[in-house]
């Protein structure tokens, strides 16, 4: 039902962090009509070419400057991720991607107040990496 929202097209590439390529980033929309609190995510997956990342591994983000494990993000009530408000996701693996193309899949699920069930996405590109 959400699948459109998830793992938003051309957002998908390495990022680095003092002069190294640490990981692969992306972004999402929210798989619900409204925002929340970064502590009802339920939980953040990313596989890519059929490998899921370690959730240690992922560090999630509202403002690309306060950087949450899935975790710490279970306690984080002062950030919230508001409805059309991209959340930025990074997957910590040295090195990156390599270059070329790959199969990504992204599975993000929200808590809401009202509906006793996780609302999930799931959405998997073909992106390439220069």
């Amino acid at each position: 039902m959400f699948d459109n929202n998830v793992f938003l097209e051309n957002t998908c590439r390495n990022f680095e962090e003092n002069g190294e390529i640490a990981g692969f980033e992306l972004q999402t929309n929210i798989t619900y009509y409204r925002g929340i609190p970064m502590s009802m995510i339920e939980y953040v997956h990313v596989a890519a070419d059929g490998t899921q990342e370690p959730d240690e591994n992922i560090r999630i983000s509202i403002d690309q400057e306060d950087w949450f494990t899935l975790k710490e993000a279970e306690t984080v009530v002062d950030y919230k991720w508001e409805y059309g408000d991209p959340l930025y996701i990074r997957v910590m693996k040295a090195g990156g991607l390599s270059k070329g193309e790959h199969k990504v899949k992204l599975t993000v699920a929200t808590r809401t107040a009202y509906i006793p069930v996780p609302l999930e996405g799931i959405k998997e590109r073909t992106v390439i990496i220069d």
